[in-house]
């Protein structure tokens, strides 16, 4: 006896300490774990570093190149006797040393209009970043409305059933005092049972919601995952009816991240044609190096290893042009084919925006739908609270029987669902609205 009161101690410990080491989580704190943990921004910030290795390659273009060599080996046969000059035929030992260094000194400025153009290509693989962020930040405030929805719809089950559980202590009362008959007690427990399955329905999306969450969080489908509700969440700042296509698309034009990342391509291509066509102009390289030698033979004097690496050693400085005259219509090839790659970007740059309109546009009209059905909705949960109070009250009076007393029930029920629903349904399409002017995604 005493072994299992330790036990059950000891599993009530356990229990109570995980449930105190559990923290809620907030919407901005998924998105911050999102940030850091999401593949898909994983992969965007490889990228990134892709691009800024690129840029940094581009910028170290500048700098000279400098190179060194050494050789040594045998020389067999007729040979110059490094010493006397002569021509000599016998075994000759060498040994070689030489550091080049050279410089682009002019190229047609390909260097300078590459670096830009890399710099062009970071900037949009940093908001191909943010894109990437502002999406799932937009997917992260659906699911996590999505679970404060069906906790509502959870909440408003179990109070459905509660008070149908409290008529039929009513109904068995006045059975019980011959004052109704036994088969009405039957109407209110089918309602019970049809309330029990609204029940299950909701705590099953809850966790669905709940999965699918932790899907994009990079979360393990078991990971004990409590989301924040705020006191609140009607709370909203956007007013809908005050925003038109015109002013939402402006604000996103100017705070979406695809745009920009659009606009950076544009002018990362403009620049490729300067880039081929500095192919064609003169290429001016300054050139240096230093150079000494050692040899051997068996069969005369050779000065000591010092002595012939200071006699031997040379410098050399001097200036190299490259001027094309035909390359094959190589040059001529690259600048058409950069041309279109400006087309193809501002083709695409077109597409980006119009596209973006199309959603601005979308997005206010289901918020100003998602409006209507909201007051809609409310309107009707008024009218079937209505009803019911007055079922009630007909019911209690023996005016009407245990069947439409349960009707009206079931009705407001729905009701109050449906608000629940229209309810989240708004706060997202808000959310989304507010996406698109550039303000952070939060529930308040």
């Amino acid at each position: 006896m005493l072994r299992k009161s330790t036990f059950l101690m000891l599993l009530a410990l356990t229990l109570s300490f995980t449930v105190s080491a559990q923290e809620a989580w907030s919407l901005q704190k998924c998105i911050d774990h999102a940030r850091q943990n999401n593949l898909t921004l994983r992969q965007s910030q490889i990228s990134i570093s892709q691009a800024e290795l690129t840029e940094k390659g581009s910028r170290m273009a500048r700098l000279p190149s400098v190179n060194g060599r050494t050789s040594v080996g045998f020389n067999y046969g007729r040979g110059i006797n490094p010493v006397t000059n002569d021509f000599i035929n016998t075994r000759l030992g060498f040994n070689n040393w030489n550091l080049d260094a050279s410089v682009v000194a002019y190229n047609g400025g390909a260097i300078n209009n590459t670096i830009k153009q890399s710099q062009h290509n970071l900037v949009a693989a940093k908001e191909d970043a943010n894109t990437q962020f502002q999406n799932i930040s937009l997917q992260m405030a659906s699911a996590y409305l999505n679970i404060l929805l069906a906790k509502e719809q959870v909440n408003i089950a179990k109070k459905a059933i509660d008070q149908t559980r409290e008529q039929l202590s009513i109904i068995d009362k006045r059975i019980e005092a011959g004052t109704v008959p036994k088969v009405d007690r039957l109407d209110i427990v089918a309602q019970i049972a049809r309330n029990e399955q609204t029940l299950i329905q909701a705590e099953n999306s809850v966790e669905i919601n709940y999965l699918n969450l932790k899907n994009i969080l990079e979360l393990e489908p078991d990971y004990n995952l409590e989301i924040i509700i705020p006191d609140e969440i009607m709370q909203v700042e956007t007013d809908i009816s005050a925003q038109t296509l015109s002013s939402v698309y402006t604000q996103a034009l100017n705070s979406q991240a695809s745009i920009k990342a659009s606009e950076a391509r544009m002018q990362g291509a403009e620049l490729g044609v300067p880039i081929a066509k500095a192919d064609a102009l003169p290429r001016v390289v300054i050139f240096g190096g230093l150079d000494t030698r050692y040899a051997s033979a068996s069969n005369f004097p050779s000065p000591s290893f010092g002595d012939q690496l200071d006699n031997n050693f040379g410098q050399t400085l001097g200036a190299q042009i490259n001027i094309p005259i035909y390359n094959n219509h190589r040059t001529s090839i690259n600048v058409e084919r950069a041309k279109l790659d400006i087309i193809n970007a501002e083709v695409q740059n077109r597409q980006v925006k119009q596209q973006l309109k199309a959603d601005v546009q979308s997005a206010i009209a289901n918020a100003r739908a998602a409006r209507l059905e909201l007051t809609a909705s409310e309107t009707s949960l008024e009218a079937a609270q209505a009803a019911f109070d007055n079922s009630q009250k007909r019911y209690d009076l023996g005016a009407i029987n245990t069947l439409e007393l349960t009707t009206a029930k079931t009705n407001l029920d729905t009701a109050a669902l449906n608000v629940a629903r229209a309810k989240y349904d708004y706060v997202f399409r808000l959310k989304i609205i507010d996406f698109y002017l550039g303000k952070e995604l939060k529930l308040n």
